[in-house]
């Protein structure tokens, strides 16, 4: 979308210009670091930094974001720094895009064309494809004007009379019927993932969520000894990746998500809305973050609003505090544990607190889950269909009449399986 596939294999970086704003709403150190992350993306999308620029304003300017006069001076300092490509730190209306175009004579990219193009060369399974494929082209529809200004023209010559559509109107349309099969597509994708989780419902399912390079997929590698993908990069992990972790007495399921950002657009996490349901049904949250960072609460309330976006904010979270080999200052370190005294500390690669992890996590399993043996009877289809569709089984034996069944189950699904037993289903007198 915006750096080659030439650029994103390493034989010639693009060179960026990056800018943003700072004001009344938002500090100048603020910014800065916000300049920082963007930074950070541009190199991960494959791209090279070669200027900075922050300006002064206390909203963008209507027309140009910067202002007409910064304009020229970044078109300048551009020029001196042979960049060929500025991308602005806030998403850029149409007109903006266009004017700033015409102004530096550069191609133009915001912070969320950014993380699209990022998402595009990250996304590996049909579903994550398909999401960004439909952010792309959410992103591009009300900036055709900008992209396809060169085609909008009427049609003419032999033959090609005809509704007076201007080549923009048929890209609309085109583009419009492509978002309806996309949106489709995930659709269906999404009923498949949601029956694949339906048949993970007999197990407790904790999902892995923080602020983006924090160490979440190192962390899943560590505690299930496996080896997803897990780098120093901004969405080195897009797609969600389930595995089983055994704690001991019990067995869970964790799921590895899409790390958070600042400033990520409303209209990227909709489009995710199919990886987040990881989030939205996982049992309890696991949230990850970088205890070296100097950052980490500010990360930390991104990822709690994120969270009360997509209506998950409610549910069981354990704090977890990653890479407290790279804190500089102990007493940063003191004062987070003072501050969340009941969070883990710990270090994903070098495996520091893992034990007292998984001893919080199989706790949790064992809090949230009971074993069970009952006798049912083979008259009860419905209650011993709901065993196998909601508890773990460890053990089945059918007699005559009835079935001898061991199972392990969620507490609110076994008081819901008690009202579907009738008088003549025994349960053993004790619980496991």
């Amino acid at each position: 979308m915006s750096f080659t596939e030439d650029q994103k294999k390493g034989s010639q970086p693009e060179k960026v210009l990056i800018a943003g704003l700072y004001g009344a709403h938002v500090p100048q150190q603020k910014a800065e670091e916000y300049l920082e992350e963007l930074q950070m993306l541009v190199n991960t999308a494959g791209g090279d930094v070669v200027h900075k620029v922050l300006q002064n304003r206390d909203k963008p300017d209507v027309g140009t974001y910067v202002g007409r006069g910064k304009l020229q001076e970044i078109a300048s300092v551009a020029n001196e720094k042979q960049a060929n490509m500025i991308i602005f730190d806030d998403d850029l209306s149409p007109t903006q895009a266009r004017n700033i175009e015409r102004e530096t004579k550069l191609k133009i990219l915001d912070r969320s064309g950014l993380i699209l193009d990022i998402f595009a060369s990250r996304a590996q399974t049909a579903a994550a494809k398909t999401q960004v494929e439909l952010a792309q082209l959410q992103y591009i529809l009300p900036r055709l004007t900008r992209f396809w200004t060169h085609l909008s023209r009427q049609s003419g010559g032999i033959g090609t009379k005809g509704p007076g559509e201007t080549q923009i109107e048929t890209d609309r349309r085109i583009i419009g019927k492509r978002i309806s099969v996309l949106k489709e597509k995930l659709g269906k994708l999404d009923q498949q993932r949601k029956t694949q989780r339906k048949g993970r419902e007999s197990i407790m399912r904790i999902a892995l969520v923080g602020y983006t390079n924090v160490g979440k997929s190192s962390l899943l590698n560590a505690l299930t000894n496996t080896s997803v993908l897990a780098e120093n990069k901004l969405f080195a992990t897009l797609d969600s990746t389930v595995r089983r972790f055994e704690t001991g007495s019990t067995a869970v399921l964790l799921s590895d998500t899409v790390g958070f950002i600042r400033k990520l657009p409303h209209h990227l996490v909709d489009s995710f809305k199919s990886t987040l349901d990881e989030i939205r049904e996982a049992d309890v949250l696991l949230h990850v973050m970088d205890a070296s960072s100097p950052s980490v609460l500010e990360y930390k309330a991104v990822v709690d609003e994120t969270l009360k976006g997509i209506e998950s904010d409610h549910k069981p979270t354990l704090l977890v505090f990653n890479k407290t080999d790279a804190v500089k200052d102990a007493e940063v370190l003191a004062g987070l544990r003072r501050e969340y005294p009941d969070a883990v500390f710990i270090s994903a690669s070098r495996g520091i607190g893992l034990s007292d992890l998984q001893q919080i996590i199989e706790q949790q399993a064992l809090t949230d889950y009971v074993k069970a043996e009952m006798n049912i009877s083979l008259q009860n289809f419905k209650a011993i269909s709901f065993i196998f569709d909601a508890a773990e089984v460890f053990f089945k034996k059918y007699h005559d009449e009835y079935i001898e069944i061991s199972f392990r189950i969620r507490k609110d699904k076994l008081a819901r399986l008690e009202e579907m037993l009738e008088p003549n289903d025994l349960i053993s007198p004790e619980f496991v």
